[in-house]
């Protein structure tokens, strides 16, 4: 038995019994493998919780980009260093691109930026190397304040009302795990400081290709740079990483980080594609200028000089440190020669002559990120609100006025419609699984509920097209009383159509109050028409076929006002966290609300008959 009391499993390397020198720890390589999992597990928590609580002004922000390229660095050193994930923003640019809705130009400096940005974690990272006898230096070390932040993070998840608390109570937990695993991991190597075999080892790793190898292979297995960087920095509590070791180990870190945007492009347009091969250009130029500066120096710099310097142990800070100069001087060389690597990529991944390139705006990539996919869909559902908007507009206008023209370009706007709606109800589906923010998961419920409704709008359009088509077709005429009775719904349905879209599209939760009152006049309107047909029916007025196609047109109109006040009622109620939309009318039409009563009477005037 061991004189520590610890039983001990010998992994031998020969016939040596020699435990002491040749054995290692079972136990240690299992708190090494738990802190690393902790570690792992706390970054990725944090960094959910970091992008739910950014939401979708990740886009607003990435949308102000302009060709200026080292504003386009910026921002993406902000954005990665707020969402402590350069892959998650490379992924997103990836999507924005494929999207159509950024230039590969402006994606150039966001990459480099988002290089810059994830360094910040090893710099957070590097608070664990912190000693010191006073209490402030004692309260910067990960074994005092991570349990102050684990049980802050505990309150706020549990006992916060607001979505935005529980986020950040969300943040401080994940951040807690992640600085206790570090510490975990460390502690765990603590035993290998004076172990020849383990700094024999990391010494192999000086070699330049191994070292890079050694980099890329970890980095691609964990699919973070942040993440490799910290173990690498964990290791370094043993003393046995020199720089000679670290330079080409963070370089080859740098290159695996790029293996995520690589496998996210897989399917994209070109461009998208050209993005992430641009990324990996620009890691993989930047590895070999560094190296060769790194040769460079070495041959310029004395040997008595340099030598130290190179054999010196590395800690967390001088990790941090050098992970950080690289990087910098990576981007500040490249960045002036972006237009460089774009024509590289442009080469890699050359144009297709004849192959028309498709732009996809629902992009399975933001599924990873659903804020952003939230607003992507909301885009989506807005172009096609517009388009059943404009099919209505269109199709009233045939009932007076047939034009093929007009009528075959609604029929293609009817198309694009249920294409959409198709691809927006997979999507939604899809996102609505994802881990969501209140408020993004009350929006795509009122996505859900929106899309059937304008798509029925559009199929009214069709109908109403489609009685168009026959008043041309037989020379139907309508007396001058009921063309002007068609004329006043008509231009009622126009509004209410128009008010809903502009309502949904803007989320403008009072412009959507006054779409119910105008309902109740077309309603009204319906009822008055009807009555008015039968009676010129019984006059002699009107004939039997004509009759049939006023009743058609009337039906048609008082159902798009239905779908639009669907649309907006659902708007009212979801905002209130409430989706009992029959009892909300039944409660609006028999209450005393003077605004409702106010607005009726306005629209009742507006659209009186004379």
């Amino acid at each position: 038995m061991p004189e520590n009391g610890q039983m001990r499993i010998a992994i031998y390397t020969g016939n040596s019994t020699d435990n002491s020198e040749e054995g290692m720890d079972i136990l240690q390589i299992l708190t090494f493998i738990g802190g690393l999992s902790m570690f792992l597990y706390g970054m990725n928590v944090m960094g959910t919780g970091l992008q739910k609580l950014a939401g979708g002004r990740l886009e607003k922000i990435l949308e102000k980009l302009t060709t200026n390229r080292w504003r386009g660095m910026l921002l993406g050193l902000g954005i990665t260093a707020v969402i402590q994930s350069s892959g998650a923003t490379t992924v997103m640019v990836v999507g924005f691109v494929n999207s159509g809705l950024m230039k590969l130009s402006q994606a150039t400096g966001v990459i480099m930026g988002a290089n810059i940005g994830t360094t910040v974690t090893a710099w957070i990272l590097a608070m664990s190397d912190i000693r010191g006898d006073l209490w402030v230096l004692k309260l910067l070390q990960p074994e005092y304040f991570s349990p102050i932040l684990a049980a802050a993070g505990i309150i706020m998840t549990m006992a916060g009302k607001k979505q935005s608390r529980r986020d950040v109570g969300t943040i401080l937990l994940g951040f807690a795990v992640l600085m206790f695993g570090m510490n975990t991991m460390s502690g765990s190597l603590s035993s290998f400081k004076d172990d020849p075999q383990f700094s024999q080892i990391l010494l192999k790793f000086s070699n330049p290709l191994l070292g890079l190898l050694a980099g890329t292979v970890m980095t691609a297995i964990v699919q973070s740079s942040s993440a490799s960087v910290g173990i690498l920095q964990a290791v370094s509590s043993t003393g046995a990483v020199t720089c000679a070791c670290a330079v080409p180990v963070i370089l080859g870190q740098n290159i695996g980080s790029c293996v995520t945007a690589l496998l996210s492009s897989i399917g994209t347009n070109k461009n998208a594609r050209r993005a992430a091969v641009i990324h990996l250009y620009f890691n993989v130029i930047g590895a070999v200028l560094c190296l060769l500066l790194y040769f460079l120096l070495g041959a310029v710099i004395p040997g008595e000089v340099w030598e130290p310097f190179v054999t010196k142990s590395m800690g967390m800070f001088d990790i941090a440190l050098l992970h950080t100069a690289m990087k910098v001087v990576n981007t500040v060389v490249l960045l002036p020669l972006s237009k460089w690597l774009e024509h590289l990529a442009a080469l890699t991944i050359p144009d297709r002559q004849g192959k028309k390139e498709k732009i996809q705006l629902l992009d399975q990539r933001f599924l990873a990120t659903p804020a952003l996919a939230v607003e992507q869909s909301k885009r989506l559902t807005d172009e096609m609100a517009r388009l059943s908007c404009e099919n209505i507009v269109n199709a009233m206008q045939q009932v007076r006025h047939y034009d093929a023209k007009i009528a075959a370009k609604t029929e293609e706007n009817e198309q694009k419609v249920d294409h959409y709606e198709d691809k927006l109800g997979t999507y939604l589906v899809q996102l609505s699984a994802q881990s969501m923010t209140i408020h993004d998961s009350r929006e795509v419920s009122m996505l859900l509920h929106a899309i059937g409704d304008i798509e029925r709008i559009s199929d009214h359009a069709v109908n109403i097209l489609h009685t168009a088509q026959e008043i041309e077709e037989k020379h139907i005429e309508f007396s001058a009383e009921a063309n002007n009775e068609l004329e006043i719904m008509s231009r009622a349905v126009c509004e209410i159509v128009s008010l809903a879209t502009e309502a949904f599209c803007r989320y403008d939760i009072e412009m959507a109050a006054k779409v119910e009152p105008l309902e109740q006049v077309v309603d009204l309107l319906k009822a008055q028409l009807k009555a008015r047909h039968i009676e010129r029916l019984q006059r002699g007025d009107c004939t039997t076929v004509t009759g049939f196609v006023f009743s058609d047109l009337i039906t048609n109109f008082e159902r798009v006002a239905d779908q639009c006040s669907n649309i907006a009622v659902c708007m009212i109620q979801i905002s209130k966290d409430n989706f009992d939309t029959h009892k909300y009318l039944n409660t609006l039409k028999n209450s005393d609300d003077e605004s409702f009563k106010r607005l009726y009477e306005e629209y009742r005037s507006k659209y009186a008959l004379d």
